[in-house]
């Protein structure tokens, strides 16, 4: 599995697919939550996904409740917070773990291929950004407090 399209993920309406299905395209694979300092980045996420979607490039969120439970909602509030709230229209995964034992294998695998900083693998909070290549693999790991407007000039490199 050295490639982001060997996983399946449940998206928030309930459906499963493989991110096969993102072949091709660059990829912003995040970890969210709704009650947390880093929430308005989901504007700019937004931005990002508006500005390059017809050029090849998807946002794709996974709601995380592990760092100060600050994803403590359903799958429906999830969508109606992000969509009333920022106009979320890029896909939307189902509430996952990204560390311990039950972290999901799509980031088992992102934080063994793009660790962060002095090579730690673990997420420190929510809105860690993972940009992923048209290949599937990753190139890059942006932590919580990078801004989604500072990755547009990689994202402008690699489509």
């Amino acid at each position: 599995m050295d490639t982001v399209y060997a996983f399946q993920a449940t998206r928030i309406d309930g459906e499963c697919i493989s991110l096969e299905s993102f072949q091709g395209q660059l990829l912003l694979i995040v970890n969210t939550a709704s009650r947390c300092g880093f929430t308005p980045q989901y504007q700019g996420l937004e931005s990002l996904h508006q500005a390059f979607k017809d050029q090849g490039f998807t946002v794709l969120g996974f709601p995380c409740n592990q760092f100060g439970q600050q994803e403590p909602g359903t799958s429906a509030e999830i969508s109606d917070f992000c969509a009333t709230n920022f106009g979320v229209s890029f896909p939307l995964f189902e509430k996952i773990d990204v560390n311990g034992q039950h972290a999901h294998p799509l980031f088992q695998y992102l934080k063994t291929a793009a660790p962060g900083v002095l090579g730690t693998k673990a997420i420190k909070w929510n809105f860690t950004k993972f940009l992923v290549g048209r290949d599937g693999k990753a190139i890059k790991r942006y932590p919580s407090m990078t801004t989604p407007e500072s990755i547009r000039k990689d994202i402008q490199r690699y489509l």
